[in-house]
């Protein structure tokens, strides 16, 4: 955060998010917004603080291009949550082992993952897509809870 500069509230940030995703859909075909709504509830819901609420709205924002890294940088947010945003940030070629020891590693960042996980894998957002990719797609999330050492949601 730059000197002087008031932090964004929780409304705030979901707005951003919000319009920074606009026209953006997942892979069932639904508003972008819904995905980031459910995490953001699913981290409130787990008894997630609002520093963790912000980045589950802003998880997916650097990993889409929705907002690039110099605007996370220079946000007007508390390094925490900078932080939980990049530390949930693929990035491209990174093993699946590097990015969940980066998640553990980085305070608050793991409850943020669980909730994108959760929603990821929900059986209903699941049933609308294709076998091949609902089965890739499963035995994914499923890897991923197991290197983060969570249990089936």
């Amino acid at each position: 955060m730059t000197t002087q500069q008031q932090p964004l509230t929780l409304a705030e940030v979901e707005a951003l998010a919000r319009a920074a995703h606009e026209g953006q859909g997942d892979k069932a075909g639904r508003p972008y917004a819904e995905h980031l709504a459910a995490v953001a509830e699913g981290v409130r819901s787990r008894g997630g603080s609002p520093e963790q609420q912000a980045a589950a709205w802003l998880h997916d924002a650097v990993e889409d291009d929705a907002l690039s890294r110099e605007w996370l940088d220079s946000a007007a947010l508390p390094q925490a949550v900078k932080d939980m945003v990049l530390a949930v940030t693929k990035r491209p070629g990174e093993p699946l082992e590097e990015y969940t020891a980066r998640i553990l590693a980085t305070p608050g960042a793991l409850l943020v993952k669980e909730a994108d996980l959760a929603h990821n894998a929900d059986p209903a957002r699941l049933s609308v897509l294709d076998a091949p990719t609902r089965e890739r797609l499963t035995a994914k999330y499923a890897r991923v809870r197991s290197l983060l050492g969570l249990t089936a949601p």
